[in-house]
C-alpha cells in the first residue's frame, strides 16, 4: 500500500536494515543547506544593520556652513 506511514520502530524503507528512527527519520526533519544559508544570511544582515545604526555619525559637510550662533551636531546630523 503506497502512502502508508512508516513507524519509528519499523524497518527503514531505504533498505539499510536499521530501524527507521535510527536511519532516515532525522533526514526528513532537518533543514536543507539552502535554508541554513538563508537563515545565516538574514542573521548577518541584521547584525550589520544594528552595528551600522550605532556607528553612523557624519562630520559637517564641507559645503554647508552653520548659521551664525549655531554649531554642527554630528549626533543629529544638522546645525543647532
Amino acid at each position: 500500500m503506497a502512502g502508508d506511514k512508516v513507524g519509528r520502530n519499523d524497518s527503514c524503507p531505504c533498505g539499510s536494515g536499521k530501524k527507521y528512527k535510527q536511519c532516515c527519520e532525522n533526514k526528513e526533519h532537518s533543514l536543507s543547506p539552502g535554508a541554513w544559508i538563508a537563515i545565516v544570511g538574514v542573521a548577518v544582515a541584521a547584525v550589520v544593520a544594528v552595528v551600522m545604526s550605532f556607528s553612523v555619525t557624519a562630520p559637517p559637510p564641507a559645503a554647508v556652513a552653520c548659521p551664525p550662533g549655531q554649531v554642527w551636531s554630528g549626533e543629529h546630523g544638522h546645525c543647532h
